[in-house]
C-alpha cells in the first residue's frame, strides 16, 4: 500500500498551533451543573459553569477582573443563575458581562462591558465538552471541525463509555505511550495483556502529514491507529463478522509535566454488557489499573529522556529497531518538525514556549509513589460515577455498623428461653454486618484512593 507523506517543501515552514484546536476537557456526565469546575489547558486556567436552567455549559477565563480571584471558587447565584465571584460577589452573565457589583449602587452599560470576563468558545458533542482555548479566534473555531471518531456514533449501533484521569507526566509522554501498542503485554500483564503471548507487531505507515498520522498493524486482529494532532489517538479494531471496537483517547496538555486523558470506548457488539456493568466498576477494575501500570514507568522515562536530550537528540537517545516503533518515530518526527519539540504553554499571544528539556518539575520517584498513583485526586474527585460510588460505600459502612450494633445488642438482651432460637441468627447477622463493613472499608474503599502498582507482583 502506498504511503501518503508530507513531501511538499512548504510543509517545512508549517508551525503547528496548539492554541487554535478543539480539546475535549471532560465528559459531560462528570460535570456538576450546580457548581463551577476549574480546568487547566496549555498552562492557562479556565472555569466551566452552567447558567441556571440553561442546560448549556460555558467556559470563562478563571479570573475575576476585580482583583484577579479565581472564579472557579465562586458559585452559581440562586436568584440570578449567574456566576458569582466568592471574593466580593461580582456577578457575570452568559456573555461574560459584569451584571452586579454589590459595592456599587448600579452597574452601567459601559462598566458591564469594561469589567467583563473572557469567554472561551465551547461545544458539546459525543458526550464531551470541547474547548477552543484561544478566545481571539472564535471565527476560526466556528469553521474548525471537531476531531471526532467516525465510530462513536449511536446511529451506527455503537455504544460507548467514557473515562477521564489526570496524569503525572507530560502531554508528549502520553502521546508517545499511546503510540506504542507493544508495551501492553508487559506493562499491563494480567490487566489488559499477557507477556507470555507477546509477539512482533508488523506496522505500516499509511499516512504521515502535518494533520494526520495513520498506521496499520497486522496480527490476531487488524488494527488501524490514528493520531490526529494534537489530541486524538484512536485504535480501531476489526474483529470479524462485522464486529468493530474502538478506543478513542484524547491527550490533553494541562501543564509541563501534567496531562489529562479523556477516553471513549465504543463497540457494536455485546452492547448490553456495557450497559449493565456500572461505570465505576469498569473504572476500578480496568481503566485505573491500566494507567497505574504506566505511571511510574513513564514518569521515570520522561525524566531520563529530558536529561539525556540536554546533550543529544531523541534519535540517538532511543534505540528503536523494530516495526512496532514506527508510530513512535512518526510522532516524534512530527513533534520536532512542526512544533520544534516544544509546547507554547501559558497563552496564545506568543509567549516564549517552555522547551521539552525543562525537567525542573521532576522530583525523585521513591518518595512520590503515593502522589504519582493518587487515584483520588487524579480520578475519583473528577468522576461523577466513582465519586458517587465512594459516597454510597461510606454510607453502607455506617448502615452495616448499625446492623452489627443492633443485632449484637438484641442477642445480648434476649431472654434465656429465646436465646437458643434467636441468639445464633442475631450473632450471625452481626458478624456478617461487621465482615461486610470490614471488606468495604479495607478492600473496596482504598481502591478509590491509592493502589501501589508493583510490576514484580504481576
Amino acid at each position: 500500500m502506498e504511503t501518503q507523506t508530507s513531501s511538499n517543501p512548504s510543509n517545512l515552514d508549517i508551525q503547528f498551533n496548539f492554541w487554535q484546536q478543539w480539546y475535549p476537557v471532560a465528559p459531560l456526565e462528570d460535570l456538576d451543573p450546580q457548581r463551577p469546575t476549574p480546568i487547566t489547558l496549555l498552562g492557562q486556567h479556565f472555569v466551566i459553569w452552567q447558567p441556571k436552567d440553561s442546560g448549556q455549559y460555558l467556559v470563562f477565563q478563571d479570573l475575576c477582573p476585580h482583583r484577579l480571584a479565581p472564579l472557579s471558587e465562586g458559585r452559581i447565584d440562586d436568584q440570578t443563575g449567574q456566576l458569582m465571584c466568592s471574593y466580593h460577589g461580582w456577578q457575570f452573565d452568559q456573555q461574560g458581562l459584569c451584571t452586579h457589583i454589590p459595592q456599587a449602587e448600579a452597574v452601567t452599560s459601559q462598566q458591564s462591558q469594561l469589567y467583563c470576563v473572557t469567554v472561551i468558545p465551547t461545544q458539546a458533542h459525543s458526550g464531551l465538552l470541547w474547548v477552543w482555548p484561544d478566545p481571539d479566534t472564535q471565527d476560526v473555531a466556528a469553521t474548525q471541525p471537531l476531531p471526532l471518531s467516525p465510530l462513536v456514533d449511536a446511529d451506527q449501533n455503537f455504544v460507548y463509555s467514557s473515562f477521564m484521569r489526570d496524569l503525572a507526566y507530560d502531554w508528549q509522554t502520553l502521546v508517545e505511550n499511546l503510540s506504542d501498542p507493544s508495551h501492553v503485554p508487559f506493562a499491563h500483564h494480567g490487566v489488559q495483556g499477557n507477556r507470555n503471548q507477546a509477539a512482533p507487531i508488523p506496522m505500516e505507515v499509511l499516512t504521515s502529514t502535518p494533520e494526520l498520522i495513520e498506521v496499520q498493524t497486522t496480527g490476531k486482529f487488524s488494527t488501524n491507529i490514528t493520531f490526529q494532532p494534537p489530541c486524538r489517538m484512536e485504535y480501531q479494531f476489526s474483529i470479524g463478522d462485522g464486529k468493530q471496537a474502538t478506543m478513542v483517547t484524547y491527550c490533553i496538555p494541562i501543564a509541563p509535566g501534567r496531562s489529562r486523558i479523556v477516553a471513549l470506548f465504543a463497540r457494536n457488539f455485546a452492547t448490553g454488557l456495557m450497559k449493565v456493568i456500572p461505570r465505576w466498576v469498569e473504572h476500578m477494575l480496568n481503566r485505573n489499573p491500566v494507567l497505574d501500570g504506566d505511571m511510574i514507568l513513564l514518569r521515570s522515562q520522561e525524566k531520563q529522556l529530558l536529561q539525556h536530550t540536554q546533550t543529544q537528540n531523541w534519535q540517538t537517545t532511543y534505540k528503536l529497531p523494530t516495526s512496532a516503533d514506527r508510530l513512535v518515530i512518526e510522532y516524534r518526527r512530527w513533534f520536532e518538525k512542526y512544533s520544534h519539540g516544544q509546547i507554547p504553554w501559558g497563552s496564545a499571544d506568543g509567549q516564549i514556549p517552555v522547551a521539552s528539556n525543562n525537567y525542573a518539575y521532576l522530583q525523585p520517584l521513591g518518595e512520590q509513589r503515593p502522589q504519582l498513583l493518587d487515584r483520588y485526586h487524579q480520578h475519583t474527585l473528577i468522576c461523577s460515577s466513582c465519586r458517587g460510588a465512594l459516597s454510597r460505600i461510606k454510607q453502607l459502612q455506617k448502615m452495616l455498623v448499625a446492623v452489627f450494633a443492633i443485632a449484637i445488642s438484641g442477642a445480648a438482651i434476649l431472654p434465656d428461653d429465646l436465646r437458643a432460637t434467636w441468639g445464633i441468627p442475631l450473632v450471625i447477622t452481626a458478624l456478617l454486618g461487621l465482615g461486610g463493613c470490614y471488606w468495604l472499608k479495607y478492600w473496596l474503599e482504598p481502591k478509590f484512593y491509592f493502589v501501589d502498582y508493583i510490576h514484580a507482583d504481576h
